[in-house]
């Protein structure tokens, strides 16, 4: 696609990024068939052929509308388009590009602002842990919208303490410790039974996608800089082996840390290192298979495997999950129809966008509970989150499943 960058956009490097991916893209369409919101609206600039056009006008000199914006802003940045492409469009950097420049030249209205403001300040915020407490205590009170936001209170469970030669970093997140902490102490006591150490470093907080992905880019790079710093010890002195996230939404961020930091002199050769480093905890069941198979016990009944956006396409990983799960027990099975699909739950997509987010979610769940689930499983707090509040049946993450199967004494200190 020829693109003649308006001079505003010409040698900066968002310009020169943004018209390398453009120049890839060949017109084909064979995105807008795997397009959630495109096969929702219908129409071709709620698609990723569309909105490439969108953002080439804007890089063009064309002034961007309000129109504009609202096709970008609908965009879930589930990257299935990218899955698709046979040109190998980076559309997901390039929509980061666009819906950042748009919003640099139309402003938006009071609580619209008021509203993206809110949730990249407070979700990374050390208030949001009390605040969901206090959702959690009124619960039942709360209304349906709201309510739909604030999950069940959940137990964390016991922490490993023994300690191993085999150690791998995690990152706590900055919702997940706070709306469903059983997911990061099972995936401590999982790897633990394993041989395998959990360490958390205390001085790392949010991904930064929070901020990223609602245009605060500068914000989402200090958070980034900020995890940098906190795990570089443990990274250079090699004590430890990976970086594991249990988060497909954390997981992609990180593992871009090099490229969205590549401009940065001080911390590019870090931030590549730390991408290099970085694992779904996926990436770790082949070897866990190994050792846990004689101490687990898997429940009779389906298990429904939803495999978030973000780890199949972001991350590129498909198939493992299942294949691992069904090596230890599990009868876990993948909706046939419409599995590359989202589920509308995109990061902070569900509340800016809930006429979109919650169609794709019932859409999601009808072909899951096709297979008449005991239990729906994934991979990402956010999808988890979204799932569970239009499920009668549990959602929960893999591992926390894996966790419950383990024989006692495969855990004791």
């Amino acid at each position: 696609m020829q693109t003649e960058l308006a001079p505003e956009f010409q040698n900066t490097p968002d310009g020169r990024e943004a018209e390398a991916i453009l120049r890839k893209c060949v017109h084909c369409g064979f995105c807008t068939a795997t397009c959630p919101t495109y096969q929702l609206l219908g129409d071709e600039l709620d698609g990723p052929r569309g909105r490439i056009y969108l953002i080439k006008q804007v890089l063009e000199g064309k002034a961007p509308t309000r129109s504009t914006q609202m096709h970008l802003d609908r965009c879930l940045t589930c990257r299935n388009c990218e899955s698709t492409c046979p040109s190998g469009v980076q559309y997901g950097h390039l929509v980061d590009i666009g819906r950042k420049i748009v919003d640099e030249k139309v402003p938006r209205t009071g609580k619209e602002s008021a509203t993206r403001w809110l949730l990249k300040e407070g979700l990374p915020s050390p208030l949001f842990g009390p605040a969901m407490k206090l959702g959690q205590s009124v619960r039942g009170l709360l209304p349906e919208k709201l309510k739909a936001k604030v999950p069940v209170k959940q137990g964390a469970g016991a922490w490993p303490t023994r300690q191993h030669a085999r150690k791998v970093l995690m990152l706590a997140g900055c919702v997940q410790p706070s709306m469903m902490p059983n997911i990061n102490s099972a995936t401590a006591r999982v790897l633990d039974a394993a041989g395998i150490e959990t360490v958390i470093a205390k001085e790392a907080g949010c991904c930064g996608a929070v901020k990223f992905h609602l245009n605060d880019h500068e914000g989402g790079k200090a958070q980034m800089r900020a995890n940098i710093d906190a795990w570089w010890p443990q990274v250079e002195s090699g004590a430890v082996e990976a970086i594991v996230m249990n988060a497909s939404g954390c997981g992609v961020t990180v593992r871009e840390y090099g490229h969205m930091l590549k401009d940065d002199a001080a911390y590019a050769a870090k931030a590549a290192r730390i991408s290099a480093l970085t694992r779904d905890l996926s990436e770790l069941l082949p070897d866990l298979v190994k050792s846990l198979k004689p101490r687990v016990k898997a429940p009779a009944g389906v298990v429904a495997y939803h495999p978030p956006c973000t780890l199949q396409h972001g991350q590129k990983l498909r198939g493992g999950v299942e294949v691992d799960l069904r090596a230890l027990g599990f009868d876990i099975q993948v909706a046939r129809n419409e599995s590359h699909l989202c589920c509308g739950s995109a990061g902070t997509y569900s509340v800016l966008q809930p006429e979109l987010a919650y169609p794709l979610r019932d859409r999601k769940l009808g072909h899951l509970n096709q297979l008449q689930p005991s239990t729906i499983v994934s991979a990402n707090i956010g999808c988890i989150t979204h799932l569970q509040s239009g499920s009668e049946t549990p959602v929960r993450h893999w591992v926390e499943l894996l966790d419950a199967a383990l024989a006692p004494s495969a855990t004791s200190a």
